[in-house]
């Protein structure tokens, strides 16, 4: 049933209008019955019927061109299905996968049994998939159903990430080792020498009371190369700004590398006799004195090493350090900077050697923005390069 409504301003303009009509004359029955008609005619009246609005449709609708763009410039490889035809694909999509999956049937274009399994699926989901777009490549894949007809596949690169988590887990692995293997001598021979005490002839004694220190200063050696890698690589963004004239630190950190028993097999070349590069003193000293020490634990005995000095093009100082060694394998060459890489590990921990020293090295040339090179020949000896920017004579 409609609503009645009561109209006040309708009723003071009748009863209004009454009163004119008696005013100028007209009977005051007439008068009445006028207004009496007029607001009962309110009365039988109902009010306009409301306005039809049809519904709004909620939300976007899209047409294939429409998605189309919306997708073409996310940063993520995205593609969009009709049925299991791929009718869209990103740009994201045609640098990763290529260009020939348009039109292609998704689960001949991606070829991996967990990317067709999640496709079979009907509420859609996410799988990781592996060497989808190389062997070592790692894809996180996750499947949208539109509608009974169109989903949406999106792909996330995680390659970086498994990367990472394998370095952190064969770092932890190795460091493990090479502490748990000097510390487990350390051990050894404490015990034998606790164990048999004055049974043990003095020579014997004195043997093993040296083997612990050289092993308690390995530990050593190897726990501040560890420390020195940490707050390298936490401050491997920090570019350093102090000014520093390389000529006399390339000397003092070359002798210090070599110590008074090996000095005088070093023989210097240095081209220019001032020359600032902008770094941390501290850690461009460590970087010759490691180099500098490398090279002369693995060359000839007696042989020179030489530590060169020049102003290269594009205003960068190179610093050389030359062997006359065995020189390396050049299939070691690519895996020299990675942690506890060792070309000869019996070797290297008969010299005392962290197999961290060309790690420490190349992260200090990194943060100092600069570059490291390594030529080898073998039966002639290696040269290592490091070329950092000059500073502004400014």
């Amino acid at each position: 049933m409609t609503e009645r409504f009561f109209p006040i301003a309708g009723i003071v303009i009748a009863l209004l209008t009454g009163g004119a009509l008696v005013y100028s004359g007209v009977g005051w029955l007439f008068a009445v019955v006028i207004v009496a008609l007029w607001i009962a005619s309110f009365w039988i009246s109902a009010p306009p019927p409301p306005v039809f609005r049809p519904p709004e449709p909620e939300g976007l609708t899209l047409t294939t061109s429409g998605m189309r763009d919306l997708v073409e410039h996310s940063g993520l490889p995205v593609l969009l299905l009709d049925q299991n035809r791929i009718i869209v694909a990103n740009a994201q999509a045609r640098e990763e996968i290529g260009r020939h999956v348009l039109g292609q049937d998704a689960r001949v274009a991606l070829r991996h049994p967990a990317a067709i399994d999640l496709l079979s699926r009907e509420g859609g989901g996410s799988v990781t998939v592996q060497g989808l777009t190389g062997p070592k490549s790692n894809w996180q894949m996750t499947c949208q159903r539109i509608d009974a007809r169109y989903s949406l596949v999106e792909l996330i690169n995680r390659t970086s990430e498994a990367d990472v988590s394998r370095a952190h887990s064969d770092f932890v692995a190795n460091a493990s080792h090479e502490l748990r293997t000097p510390l487990a001598s350390i051990i050894g021979y404490m015990e034998t020498l606790d164990e048999t005490g004055p049974d043990l002839p003095a020579e014997k004694t004195a043997k093993f009371y040296q083997t612990v220190l050289k092993e308690a200063r390995r530990l050593q050696s190897l726990i501040d190369d560890l420390m020195s890698l940490s707050k390298l690589e936490a401050e491997k963004h920090d570019q350093p700004r102090d000014v520093i004239n390389f000529v006399p630190l390339i000397q003092q950190a070359a002798r210090d590398g070599a110590g008074p028993e090996r000095a005088d097999r070093l023989e210097f070349k240095l081209e220019e006799s001032a020359l600032n590069v902008r770094g941390a003193q501290s850690q461009l000293e460590q970087l010759i004195r490691n180099l500098v020490d490398n090279a002369l634990k693995y060359s000839a005995p007696g042989s020179k090493v030489t530590v060169s000095l020049a102003l290269g093009d594009r205003d960068m100082a190179i610093v050389q350090i030359t062997d006359r060694g065995e020189g390396i394998a050049r299939e070691h060459l690519p895996h020299l900077t990675r942690r506890f890489y060792r070309t000869d590990p019996g070797r290297s921990r008969a010299a005392g050697g962290t197999g961290l020293g060309l790690a420490i090295v190349k992260h200090i040339v990194e943060r100092h923005r600069g570059r490291l090179d390594i030529q080898s020949t073998l039966g002639e000896g290696t040269t290592v390069s490091v070329r950092l920017p000059v500073a502004s004579q400014r």
